[in-house]
């Protein structure tokens, strides 16, 4: 009789997110460091290179783990279609690990494929009304900031009053460069750059 095996899935966003607390619980689950897959890209679909070769690898019987519902993916629509092709159509059982009622080895019956399906729904409708809360969010956030004549892009580097103040606790050492730089919102580069360009114009008065 074949053996199932357990498979691993993490996701994690290209840019700033560490795999290590993912791998780690994988691991405690006794999973071959070689059944766990790993994407680095965004959960918007589900077109990422690692999940869909581990779909072509896992069978009936077999189990995935995932660590939570957002690692698997972002979008409502794709992430009851996939679970759905995962556990009725390939056959293979999901334990999404900090949600414990979604454990498809602990339900074989309806009623808790029902409960799955039940807490999946709500699970991936709060997903996707963060995601919404969050843009619109960001939109009202844009157009404040350019009500109030903010402009976006990099920013001219202008010796304003509030840098004329800083720079002066600076020069007489009330501030350190870097807590000069946090007070004006500036980077290092930027920072050395004003400086330079106030002291030009100070020194040729």
């Amino acid at each position: 009789m074949m053996e199932h095996r357990k498979f691993g899935y993490i996701r994690v966003s290209s840019k700033d997110q560490n795999e290590g607390r993912q791998l780690e619980a994988m691991r405690k689950m006794g999973i071959n460091e070689r059944d766990i897959y790993l994407d680095k890209q965004s959960g918007k679909n589900f077109e990422r290179a690692n999940y869909q070769l581990l779909k072509r690898v896992i069978r009936k019987g077999d189990i995935l783990y995932i660590h939570s519902l957002d690692r698997f993916g972002r979008n409502k629509e794709e992430i009851l279609q996939e679970w759905n092709d995962l556990t009725k159509n390939i056959e293979a059982d999901i334990v999404v690990l900090d949600m414990p009622l979604l454990d498809t080895t602990q339900y074989k019956d309806s009623m808790g494929t029902f409960i799955a399906d039940l807490v999946l729904q709500i699970l991936s409708w709060m997903a996707e009304e963060e995601r919404e809360r969050i843009r619109k969010r960001q939109r009202e956030g844009i157009d404040i900031a350019l009500k109030n004549g903010v402009t976006f892009g990099r920013p001219k580097a202008t010796t304003t009053e509030e840098f004329i103040e800083v720079y002066r606790r600076w020069k007489a050492g009330e501030l350190s460069a870097v807590k000069s730089m946090e007070e004006l919102g500036i980077k290092k580069t930027t920072f050395y750059k004003l400086v330079r360009k106030f002291e030009n114009q100070h020194s040729q008065n």
